[in-house]
């Protein structure tokens, strides 16, 4: 999906007397994002909303949801399917509309401008009416079997507020550069949170919706959101379980780019841990500045009597600078209110 776009959403809103789209609900009171139903309407509240991005899926999209729906039909759950058109520029829309005539559980959040698989996620979830929620991908890569398995981790174990895929193998373009790039930011993760991470950005996962909320706000537009909720998650104390699944070669054409996406991936963690730990980022290389700077004014002070190049000078006031800078951020997140 296309995470360019960082404007707010206005989502297509079809004539309401049409008997081709269904009913249209406004879940939560919020009426700037109408959901379209089957004829059946959207039934009660499930326990499960499985949220679905789409953007030019319309190939495979409908395989994906009979592939879904077979697999929470079998399971004990209720269940609802949200999917979000992101301005798709191929059938996709007209495909989901036709399958809502079919399958009961389908819901549908088409959206007039693309916002990117972030947004998407951000506003299904925050439209949900499960009181779990299930994020994956429109595209046949993810092992959705297990959505169940997950779901029940959930629900059994209520020390666990997210479960997550991870994935074992990787299938995704650009391989050779892909695998260095994923385990040197999921390294940096792991250093940042103090936890071991299997899988930092894997897009299949489940959690509860009410704990999730507050972090919602956080969630970038592309695809570092799922690298986002993980860190959120992991800094104020939530546990993660990870249980392995597979993952498939794409249908249809990826939407990732590596060096721009790779790029905003590492920002991101960055940006999520400076959000709730900022002395673990910024103090050690104000200690190190600081460090390098008396010792180099040492070696100065026996090689030149009371003198001190500029270099010197600058290396501890960087270091006193970055240090400040480290204790006021410090300030700011602990005189915040709420997350």
């Amino acid at each position: 999906m296309n995470e360019h776009a960082e404007t707010e959403l206005i989502p297509v809103t079809p004539p309401s007397t049409s008997p081709h789209y269904g009913a249209i609900s406004h879940h939560a009171g919020h009426a700037a994002y109408p959901i379209e139903d089957g004829p059946a309407g959207a039934g009660p509240a499930p326990y499960v909303t499985i949220v679905l991005p789409c953007y030019n899926e319309g190939a495979h999209v409908l395989k994906e949801i009979e592939r879904i729906t077979a697999t929470m039909n079998a399971s004990e759950f209720s269940y609802e399917v949200l999917c979000i058109d992101d301005a798709s520029t191929d059938d996709t829309l007209a495909v989901l509309r036709d399958a809502a005539q079919r399958y009961a559980h389908l819901r549908i959040l088409p959206f007039r401008r693309n916002g990117g698989s972030g947004t998407a996620r951000r506003i299904g979830t925050q439209q949900a009416r499960g009181e779990v929620v299930v994020w994956t991908d429109a595209d046949m890569t993810y092992e959705n079997e297990k959505i169940p398995d997950l779901v029940r981790i959930l629900r059994d174990d209520a020390t666990y507020d997210q479960v997550v895929g991870a994935r074992t193998t990787e299938e995704g373009t650009h391989k050779w550069a892909r695998v260095p790039a994923k385990w040197f930011i999921r390294k940096v993760a792991e250093w940042l949170t103090k936890t071991k991470i299997p899988d930092l950005n894997s897009g299949l996962r489940a959690f509860r919706r009410e704990v999730a909320l507050p972090y919602l706000r956080l969630l970038p537009a592309g695809f570092s959101c799922v690298t986002t909720i993980t860190i959120a998650f992991l800094s104020n104390q939530h546990d993660i379980k990870y249980v392995e699944t597979t993952y498939a070669k794409r249908a249809g054409t990826s939407k990732f780019h590596f060096v721009s996406d790779a790029y905003r991936y590492i920002l991101q963690v960055l940006r999520m841990v400076m959000y709730f730990d900022p002395l673990k980022v910024l103090m050690p290389p104000a200690i190190w500045l600081i460090l390098l700077g008396v010792v180099k004014g040492v070696v100065d002070m026996v090689r030149h009597p009371f003198y001190f190049p500029a270099n010197t000078v600058l290396l501890v006031v960087s270091g006193v600078m970055i240090g400040s800078l480290a204790l006021l951020s410090d300030l700011v997140v602990r005189s915040r209110d709420g997350v």
